[in-house]
């Protein structure tokens, strides 16, 4: 036991912005503006996926687990963020930390594999629209969505605790707004080779992957798509399509970035500005992507304020 408190202190301290401490307070006030605004849109995007008929389908089924993910995400993370700017003592606890990183890589994993199932989805009902609801049926969905999750947890799992066993020699202060894994191992004293080798290798099944899937699921999309004849078809083929492709672009930009890169290689600030984008920008635009871009949604959307009002 006198080993490990030597090794792991009881907490760290976030050093986050501290070189910067005039970007304290405007952060505090966007974060307090945007995370309620990304809790709101995904909560509207669920409940009108679930409440309207017509929304109950595989797509809208994907749809809704990406906006509770994106929940789980900003929940992880900005809550802490958020106290620390506004406290003088910007600490938490060992335990606290181990928590909020086995949370953080469960649901950052969870995401970005499920992004690739939506891009499958969106292959099969555009390059098989007739054969659509024999593949992709309830089981089948449901199917994808354990799978889905089982992997991000065992991603989480694996990665998380092989670098927790990283001896830490009584450091105790971190360079980031929360704990996330490649800071801990940039932080971590002695051979850490081998887990930035395990982080590369276990982040090209989680991120390059799917990554490869979409690409390739896009790749046969488009060429389905010029072989329609009207405009209006592929109108509404491209508009299906690239909702998801600029979310696509939201998750996995930052997140190649971070973990596609050897921690050791990451400047200082980069995952500071790396981490506000991915675990509250992109929850945050996500909801308004999908309502803005998608006729179904907006019309769900007007019908469920509709009976608001018309109940009162």
């Amino acid at each position: 036991m006198a080993m490990i408190n030597e090794s792991h202190p009881e907490e760290f301290i976030l050093l986050g912005f501290a070189d910067h401490p005039w970007l304290q307070v405007p952060l505090f006030i966007i974060l307090l503006i945007t995370y309620p605004m990304a809790m709101m849109g995904n909560i509207t995007i669920i409940l009108v996926s679930r409440l309207d008929p017509r929304l109950h389908s595989p797509m809208y089924f994907f749809l809704t687990n990406l906006s509770f993910l994106d929940m789980c995400y900003t929940t992880s993370i900005v809550p802490q963020i958020l106290f620390n700017l506004g406290s003088s003592k910007k600490t938490i606890t060992y335990i606290g930390c181990a928590v909020q990183v086995y949370l953080f890589s469960t649901v950052g994993a969870t995401e970005c594999l499920l992004l690739g199932i939506m891009s499958f989805d969106r292959y099969v009902a555009i390059c098989r629209p007739l054969h659509y609801t024999l593949i992709m049926n309830q089981l089948i969905c449901s199917l994808l969505i354990t799978t889905v999750w089982l992997s991000g947890i065992t991603y989480a799992i694996f990665e998380v605790t092989l670098t927790l066993q990283l001896p830490l020699c009584g450091i105790d202060k971190l360079d980031h707004l929360f704990c996330e894994i490649p800071v801990l191992i940039k932080t971590a004293c002695g051979e850490k080779e081998a887990n930035e080798l395990a982080l590369s290798v276990a982040c090209i099944f989680v991120i390059a992957v799917p990554l490869c899937l979409i690409l390739a699921s896009y790749v046969c999309i488009g060429h389905a798509v010029l072989k329609i004849r009207s405009s209006e078809g592929r109108k509404k083929a491209f508009g299906t399509c690239s909702s998801h492709l600029i979310v696509v672009f939201l998750c996995y930009g930052p997140a190649i970035s971070m973990y596609l890169q050897p921690p050791s290689s990451i400047s200082r600030d980069q995952p500071k500005f790396m981490a506000l984008f991915y675990g509250l920008v992109a929850p945050t635009l996500n909801p308004f992507i999908y309502t803005l871009r998608s006729k179904d949604v907006k019309a769900a959307l007007g019908n469920l304020v509709r009976n608001i009002f018309s109940s009162k």
